[in-house]
């Protein structure tokens, strides 16, 4: 019905039609798939939750006399240093070093990417390889994000399609990726934003694509491969969802842009530092079969419950329950009535495609057309080979 360069001609006359995700299910109940399609140019989707497979690329410019940066630490978290001589790639999910005697810090790179996106100071040190032409040993400096050349998030794993909810059937408590749950089955979390999440919108990954352009962090960021970990050949329900992690993207944009509303650290007790991270995707409505996909409800989609208090790469599930279950706060395994509990902010991730569609409205973001679709194929290899050295 409509393509892309027809979408952005009324994007940038202002006379677009744009509904978020939430809106176009219940204008899809009201007045059905086919008015919805002829009405509605763009959907935006939106989630906010922990992505801990994130991080910053940041090269921090060249010191007099020059230095070949092979350690260094922003504000006590190690950053990675082995490429460009002041080039740095710091993870969300590393934690700060401590010295003997010092207590544990609860911080880590995410809180430092989050400080430079606010226009904070942050502490360098770094330790050089001395060569003729890099022949400085040790620098100290402060800098913020526009003391920088480029500091951009390239995000290895993001928005995952569906995943799990966490329980813990043992007799201790355990402090996992998904925060406390409490033994015998005290608590029940799950991460996933469920019929408001991007990537359960467009389940076989029609729409988005490699160079297909986000709302990321409060910036313009955009698709650039397929995410580790992708599995998008995950069993699907008949609407094409998957009943567990399916697909994931890497995702990049310029952090210079980004507002730290939508990109904080976090940390998880006992078990380490990670990203909060909102990331909106456009879905335009290009035929029918765009709003089919979009008018999922909670009630249509479900994750695994999966017990983490198995030490094993492959964990015993109590079955699938639908989001619906999830997001009434109560879910029942074994006969017992369970409280549950979303990591992903189910009012931020609304706020988020609520943001987008904002953009959209005024003129401020246009759509691309992807220059590749993310692969619907590749195995999702166990590391299985112990080998002896």
């Amino acid at each position: 019905m409509r393509t892309i360069a027809e979408i952005n001609d009324k994007i940038n006359h202002n006379n677009a039609v744009v509904m978020t995700a939430e809106e176009v299910k219940a204008k899809v109940a009201d007045v059905g798939i086919t008015k919805v399609t002829k009405e509605v140019d763009v959907i935006t989707t939106g989630t906010f939750e922990p992505m801990e497979s994130s991080g910053a690329v940041i090269n921090l410019g060249h010191t007099d006399p020059p230095i070949k940066i092979r350690r260094c630490w922003l504000d006590g978290v190690p950053a990675y240093s082995g490429f460009g001589a002041v080039d740095l790639y710091l993870g969300a999910s590393c934690a700060a070093e401590v010295t003997d005697g010092e207590e544990m810090k609860e911080r880590g790179g995410g809180h430092v990417i989050e400080d430079l996106i606010a226009g904070k100071s942050v502490r360098v040190h770094a330790q050089g390889q001395v060569t003729d032409c890099y022949p400085r040993a040790n620098f100290e400096t402060t800098i913020t994000r526009d003391t920088i050349n480029q500091f951009y998030l390239f995000n290895p794993r993001n928005i995952y399609q569906n995943f799990i909810v966490g329980v813990n059937g043992g007799d201790q408590p355990l402090f996992t990726y998904l925060g406390p749950l409490q033994p015998r089955l005290g608590n029940a979390v799950y991460s996933n934003s469920g019929a408001i999440s991007p990537l359960l919108n467009d389940p076989d990954l029609q729409i988005v694509g490699i160079g297909t352009r986000i709302f990321l962090g409060g910036g313009i960021g955009y698709i650039a491969w397929e995410g580790t970990q992708h599995f998008p050949l995950q069993k699907r329900l008949p609407n094409h969802t998957p009943i567990g992690p399916a697909a994931t993207l890497a995702l990049i944009g310029n952090g210079k842009q980004m507002n730290k509303r939508w990109v904080r650290g976090c940390y998880f007790k006992n078990y380490g530092p990670s990203l909060m991270l909102g990331v909106g995707v456009p879905l335009p409505v290009l035929n029918e079969e765009v709003v089919v996909r979009c008018a999922v409800q909670d009630k249509d989609l479900v994750a695994p419950v999966v017990d983490l208090s198995i030490p094993r790469r492959v964990r015993p599930t109590f079955g699938l329950v639908s989001y619906t279950q999830l997001k009434s706060g109560k879910i029942v395994i074994d006969g017992k009535i369970v409280r549950v509990a979303p990591l992903a902010s189910i009012y931020l991730s609304r706020q988020v495609a609520q943001e987008l569609k904002q953009w959209i409205d005024a003129g401020k973001f246009t759509l691309t057309t992807a220059v590749a679709s993310i692969t619907k194929e590749g195995s999702f290899l166990p590391q299985d080979s112990w080998t002896k050295f």
